[in-house]
């Protein structure tokens, strides 16, 4: 009787019991932590990717391959040296199975997708979609170049983030990101 009564008051191992208790709810929040942090990393590396992407597609060969070479002076559409119209070059989106006008660059979308796989490489060409719209910049009958400058969007969608420890939540979807700049080159005789 007295021993029992000697075991009950005994405190000695209340702080391991107390600490096998806290455990696990301080390693949740540890592993939670570092799998936000890795979130928020993913997240970067996508918006970084589809910048550069971005660049590289204003800085490089078009993908509506034949726009490069087609002249709406000669075409008989618009007068030489004006703005094109915007009715006249609507929206061209690209993807990787091919434009939606303007005949296809294949190996140019592919030089794209391989610059975002430098910051991404989970990044595939199903992931990358690039928009052609018309800016008003670029005159009919240009020399030198495309008679249009569009703003070039590169977006990244349909990304998927697989987190460290959440083996019972599998994968995580990431926004989709969009970039947007001018095209400048459109030929790509320097940057390719």
């Amino acid at each position: 009787m007295i021993r029992a009564r000697t075991f009950l008051r005994d405190i000695r191992g209340a702080m391991a019991a107390e600490f096998a208790l806290v455990l696990p709810i301080m390693l949740l929040f540890l592993f939670g932590i570092m799998d936000v942090g890795y979130y928020a990393w993913a997240i970067n590396q996508g918006e970084k990717a589809t910048q550069m992407g971005a660049r590289w597609a204003v800085a490089t060969n078009l993908v509506p391959a034949d726009l490069y070479d087609y002249s709406f002076a000669a075409s008989g559409e618009v007068p030489q040296g004006t703005p094109v119209p915007q009715n006249l070059f609507p929206t061209v989106t690209c993807d990787s199975a091919g434009c939606s006008d303007w005949g296809y660059d294949a190996a140019a979308f592919a030089d794209i997708v391989s610059r975002m796989q430098d910051f991404k490489a989970t990044i595939q060409p199903e992931n990358v979609q690039i928009d052609y719209d018309w800016s008003g910049l670029g005159y009919s009958g240009d020399p030198n170049g495309p008679d249009v400058a569009p703003i070039v969007t590169v977006r990244l969608i349909d990304m998927e983030h697989r987190p460290l420890f959440g083996l019972l939540i599998g994968s995580v979807d990431l926004p989709e990101f969009a970039y947007s700049l001018t095209s400048e080159d459109g030929e790509g005789t320097i940057s390719n």
